[in-house]
């Protein structure tokens, strides 16, 4: 897994996101795109996660269905 994906395991919950081997790559690409970090920047991705769902319910919850979206519409 990704450094952070163990630190997000309730917002993957709360997005309907089951990380498994076959979609581990494009779960971590479509978050590093959200916080506008280049793909493969383990702690900066993280940094910017926490930003977003540690603030407050609301920009958490858009933050969840922002991640829930994008990964229904790579698939």
């Amino acid at each position: 897994m990704s450094c952070y994906f163990r630190w997000m395991k309730d917002v993957l919950e709360e997005a309907g996101i089951t990380v498994d081997k076959n979609n581990k790559q494009e779960v971590d690409r479509i978050i590093h795109e959200m916080v506008d970090v280049e793909y493969k920047d383990c702690s900066p991705t993280w940094k910017g996660v926490k930003e977003r769902i540690k603030t407050d319910p609301e920009t958490r919850s858009r933050f969840v269905a922002d991640l829930k979206k994008r990964l229904e519409t790579a698939r």
